[in-house]
């Protein structure tokens, strides 16, 4: 017996806002496959309002409203059966983040949960790493987002432990990351992998997605220390309209993309690291499994 049915998960992020439609596929005596069906990416940016003003521009909450109904007309065309909506530290940290929440609820008929950095970290964690990573090896997972990276040490397959950090690429971008911050984060990873003998990272992320796929390797495949140093000292040698015009970078894509680098090279370097590997997957896809074993543990009670 076979079913399939369509979850949908929207992430409400500090640079950009996502739709992620995946496929459930459940069959008799075989594991449960989720597979990616579509995926909507819109640059609103928030976090260059919030981390500045402290609020969601009005320009801003407009954006969100039109496509928080957008998606909803698309979950509805794609006949989804179940969605979770989440914002991270963008909207978490927005003086008028709730009236925004209520006018989304309002107007496009769709709940958000504002959720705190360890849980963001927490639901990143709960993907299905093990399909990408070797259970005998260690690993430090990061996801470096608009607003915070979500750092999660692995060891044999087993979360260890997990923190938040308030360290972005939109924060970067609007040089609003303190020393002190770095330093503590720099204490973080030293104290956490020190007691391990090798360690990779896992990185995830529009960023590191987009620097793997230029480099042309295969998936499963790690970017090495040397290739991701010299890939940052290169981007620094061109403009930002020449990331764009001879890079080919998008143009929500071409500034957050060397702070970015700075976060995941800053990793490496202080985990020890040679290597990063990419899985391609992130908060969408964790809010997907996350919809589906709700539903499980619900049924089962």
């Amino acid at each position: 017996m076979l079913s399939i049915k369509k979850y949908a998960a929207i992430d409400i992020g500090s640079n950009a806002v996502r739709l992620l439609i995946s496929n459930i596929i459940e069959q008799k005596g075989k594991p449960v496959q989720f597979k990616k069906n579509s995926l909507v990416r819109v640059p609103i940016r928030l976090g260059a309002d919030v981390f500045i003003k402290e609020k969601i521009s009005k320009e801003n909450t407009q954006r969100i409203l039109d496509t928080m109904l957008a998606f909803k007309l698309l979950m509805k065309s794609h006949k989804v059966v179940k969605y979770k909506a989440c914002a991270t530290s963008a909207m978490r940290e927005s003086k008028n983040g709730k009236k925004v929440v209520d006018l989304v609820l309002e107007h496009a008929g769709i709940s958000i949960d504002v959720i705190g950095g360890e849980e963001e970290a927490a639901i990143i964690a709960a993907t299905d790493l093990n399909k990408y990573i070797d259970v005998n090896k260690t690993y430090l997972y990061v996801d470096v987002g608009g607003g915070s990276t979500e750092f999660t040490v692995i060891d044999r397959g087993n979360q260890v432990t997990s923190r938040s950090f308030k360290i972005g690429t939109v924060r970067l971008l609007n040089d609003m990351v303190k020393k002190e911050t770095w330093l503590e984060l720099q204490e973080w990873i030293s104290e956490h992998t020190k007691s391990y003998h090798k360690i990779d990272v896992l990185g995830s992320g529009g960023n590191i997605n987009k620097i793997f796929k230029i480099s042309g390797k295969s998936l499963g495949k790690p970017l090495s220390y040397f290739y991701m140093t010299s890939y940052y000292n290169m981007l620094q040698t061109y403009s930002y309209e020449e990331r764009i015009t001879e890079l080919s970078l998008n143009q929500d894509r071409a500034d957050v993309i060397i702070p970015a680098m700075r976060i995941y090279l800053s990793a490496m370097k202080w985990a020890g690291a040679k290597n990063i590997y990419v899985p391609k997957i992130g908060l969408a896809d964790g809010i997907i499994k996350s919809i589906f074993y709700d539903t499980v543990s619900s049924n089962t009670q």
